[in-house]
């Protein structure tokens, strides 16, 4: 857990909306996208891997976007829309069709860096790169699993692809 080295007066405010709700912080400076969310705003779900962009465990969508939140100075999502794993689901306690995928593919082991994938993978299908392993391991290549359930991972974005016919070539959005 990072600490804030701004001292007291020195936060600026902040208008970003995060998964559907409009939020109105003030937060330090220096504050990363990734300490906001997890810190400010409780969503523990994006997970705090290197802290160096290297990792890609703490991927969110900043306007529909993949970013690095642990990169992303919180204050460059002024009046942007941030969508974090916690957020990608429908209302009704329905998955993902990503989540879903994920599941019946057994696409993760210790799921630490689970939340990550999952939102690379689904900018890789809206993005249409899913259209052949080879494109999707390149698109996904900034998200490291240390448990090596690459296979399974790449089986889950196929399936998602090929369901909703988004995988090479014809763009669109993955709901």
């Amino acid at each position: 857990m990072s600490q804030s080295t701004t001292p007291p007066g020195l936060d600026l405010a902040l208008t970003v909306t995060v998964n559907g709700e409009r939020q109105e912080i003030r937060v330090p400076v220096q504050a990363t996208l990734l300490d906001v969310l997890r810190e400010r705003l409780h969503l523990t779900g994006t997970k705090k891997g290197c802290d160096h962009g290297q990792c890609g465990a703490c991927t969110v969508h900043v306007g529909g976007q993949p970013h690095l939140s642990c990169l992303t100075l919180a204050l460059s999502c002024e009046g942007r829309e941030v969508t974090t794993i916690e957020g990608l689901a429908p209302a009704g306690g329905e998955l993902h069709p990503m989540q879903a995928a994920f599941i019946e593919h057994d696409a993760f082991q210790c799921g630490y860096c689970t939340p990550g994938q999952i939102m690379s993978a689904v900018a890789c299908v809206q993005q249409a790169q899913a259209g052949d392993a080879d494109a999707i391991r390149e698109f996904m290549s900034g998200n490291l699993c240390r448990c090596a359930a690459y296979p399974q991972i790449v089986a889950a974005i196929q399936d998602v692809a090929g369901q909703s016919g988004q995988g090479a070539g014809t763009a669109g959005a993955v709901q």
